[in-house]
Formats: structure tokens, sequence, C-alpha cells
């Protein structure tokens, strides 16, 4: 059985809120002592920067995707196990989410949200069937929970929608779930 493989998408600034920080912090050292390998965005600063940096103090594999445009403003993370420079964000995010069983969204701003949307489409398109976690911390999420239920409410979307993301509080949590869905789908 291969190494598993968690793709992370979040935020590169750590947000007002310190809650987002340790968070990051605690779901990178998680990910290293299960032995599970990270995929994120490549870069050093925000909450990239926090939870690659935690998953490396704690011996982890990380894998880090950032495309050239962003090496400069992201302050690419070079020292990573591996380090994949890409042309386009698009390429980014088709590297990331090759490289993964599965995905976790944590705190973030509209960057973090295309990579969702596009997770999520393309899981709801039949592209993929990896699970979608959201880790929740602090209730920062709670608006994009209602928006989607609007969404599946208005008929923009089927209710299955629903089914494709695991709403999750923290990193022990979203831990809880991976073991146990990733366990279960023989990854």
């Amino acid at each position: 059985m291969s190494q598993k493989s968690v793709c992370v998408y979040c935020g590169s600034r750590n947000g007002a809120n310190p809650a987002y920080s340790d968070a990051a912090q605690h779901f990178g050292t998680l990910l290293a002592e299960e032995g599970w390998r990270l995929v994120y965005g490549a870069g050093d600063v925000g909450l990239m920067g926090e939870v690659a940096r935690a998953a490396q103090a704690a011996g982890g594999d990380t894998f880090g995707v950032i495309p050239v445009h962003l090496l400069q403003r992201e302050v690419g993370k070079t020292d990573l196990t591996r380090f994949v420079v890409t042309e386009t964000m698009h390429e980014r995010k088709k590297v990331m989410i090759m490289n993964a069983d599965a995905v976790i969204v944590l705190p973030g701003g509209p960057g973090s949200l295309d990579e969702l949307f596009e997770a999520l489409t393309w899981r709801q398109l039949g592209l993929h069937d990896k699970p979608i976690l959201v880790m929740n911390v602090d209730g920062y999420w709670d608006t994009l929970h209602e928006l989607l239920q609007k969404v599946i409410g208005q008929g923009f979307a089927d209710a299955s929608l629903s089914d494709f993301i695991t709403w999750v509080d923290g990193p022990n949590a979203a831990m809880s779930v991976l073991r146990k869905v990733l366990r279960y789908r023989g990854w």
C-alpha cells in the first residue's frame, strides 16, 4: 500500500484569529505523525507556511506545488520533500488533487474557495471520488455552509452535493474522519 497523501487548501495569510494558525500547525503535525504526505500550495507564508513547517518539524513528507508567477509572492518553500513549479494556477490545482487521496480546506480567502469549488465541481462531475473535508475552525466557514444549502434549496444543485463535503471543527476531528474514510476506501 502506498503512502497516503492529503491535499490541504488554506490561506496565504494567517487571518485575524490565532485559532486558524493553531489549527494549521496542529493539522500539519498530525499528518506527519500519521505518516501521511502533505500536498499543498508550496508557499512559506500564511497558513500554508504554518502547516508545512509543522509537518516538516514532525518529520513529515511534503509535496508543494506552486505556479511560477507566485514564487515570489507566496515565497516558494523550496526545502520541501518535493517542490513542483507549474505554469498556471489550473495546473497547480490539477497536480495537487491528482497527487492526493483526500482534500481538506482550512480557513482561507478567494484562492482557497477557488480550490474548494474546483475540487467540488470535479467531484460532482465524477472526475474524482476523493473525500473533501472543510475544517470549520471557530465557525469560519459557517456562511459557506449556509450558502451551499441555499444553492441546493434553490434548485441550482442536487441534494447530493451535501454528501460530497464533510464538515469538521478542527484537526483532531479531521484526522478521525480521514482515518475512517481512507481505511474504508482501502487507501
